[in-house]
């Protein structure tokens, strides 16, 4: 196989607050191919997004830190690059798709302009070239009558239309690698269909790797190619798609299988629940972070944290459950 687009090695995100020291993201380790989708799930608080912005170094300093590992991105370790090589990077090689396109377009620019700048900034084009490149990206995303909708303002589309501009923002230099953060999450359900689906489509046609951060495991199921569960801030299961599904190994990813509506179950039963609450990342228990949660926990998961270790060639999880 290839070499991977992105290898994450060890990554450790900490930040600074009155409750004490957090570790949003611990020792994390992870690797996206060429035109796979990596899906990241986990409750709210569990590290997903700060990865994310640890990956594109926009952690705010201070509080934050990015404490230690390694970010290759095509072989290149982005945490030994300055500000100025970062702004290179940032919506040229890898782009990001905001869950709240409304606060992340600007409201007082033309969706047109917003599109071409970054392809007149990075790729050199003239603004007449940049301009023609914007509206055959937004027909590109299924958006109508393409020329007019140039100038346009964000507020005169609609929350899925301002979803497929960011898309076509993303898309707008062709980079090897988008980030995708929950980006359907304010819209209904038939829309969030639509834009996932033109967004697998359009990575899968230009081999361009994809990390989708959600929580919704019905759209880990019908996009991702491999999901790494995250739980206080560490990668406590990873693997193929299929594999996560049917053989689910760590308790929480078991909790959040079993939490899923099936079309076959008694609609008058109660969905199974995860007891308890998430962890406080200032003051994470000494063994498993789950284990006050869990309902196979002993003695040895409070004691001792498990380390992710490979189970198959290609599945690993962090439990001491055989």
């Amino acid at each position: 196989m290839a070499e991977p687009v992105l290898q994450v090695r060890n990554l450790t995100t900490r930040f600074k607050t009155e409750r004490g020291v957090v570790t949003a993201v611990d020792d994390v380790c992870f690797d996206v191919h060429a035109g796979e989708t990596l899906a990241i799930v986990g409750e709210s608080g569990s590290g997903k997004s700060v990865t994310a912005m640890s990956i594109l170094r926009l952690i705010p300093t201070p509080p934050g830190r990015i404490e230690q590992g390694e970010i290759l991105f095509d072989g290149q370790d982005l945490l030994q690059l300055d500000d100025a090589q970062m702004r290179k990077i940032r919506g040229n090689r890898i782009a990001m798709i905001f869950q709240d396109s409304m606060a992340s377009l600007n409201p007082s620019l033309t969706i047109g302009k917003q599109i071409a700048e970054p392809i007149q900034l990075h790729r050199g084009a003239s603004w007449d070239e940049a301009y023609d490149k914007a509206r055959d990206l937004l027909s590109m995303v299924q958006i109508p009558d393409a020329q007019s909708r140039l100038s346009a303002y964000p507020h005169q589309f609609s929350g899925g239309m301002r979803q497929r501009a960011m898309i076509a923002m993303a898309l707008a230099c062709e980079p090897r690698l988008i980030i995708a953060d929950e980006p359907t999450t304010a819209l209904d359900v038939t829309v969030q269909a639509q834009i996932l689906d033109l967004l697998k489509d359009l990575t899968h046609k230009a081999r361009t790797a994809m990390i989708l951060i959600t929580h919704d495991m019905g759209v880990v199921a019908r996009y991702a190619d491999r999901v790494a569960v995250m739980y206080g801030g560490r990668i406590i299961e990873q693997g193929p798609v299929r594999e996560i599904f049917q053989r689910p190994q760590h308790p929480y990813t078991q909790g959040l299988l079993a939490s899923i509506p099936r079309i076959d179950s008694d609609p008058d039963a109660p969905l199974p629940a995860i007891e308890g609450m998430p962890p406080d990342l200032s003051a994470l228990p000494p063994g498993c972070a789950f284990a006050p949660r869990c309902p196979k926990v002993s003695h040895r998961c409070e004691s001792s944290r498990p380390a992710l270790t490979a189970t198959s060639a290609d599945h690993a999880k962090a439990c001491f459950l055989a």
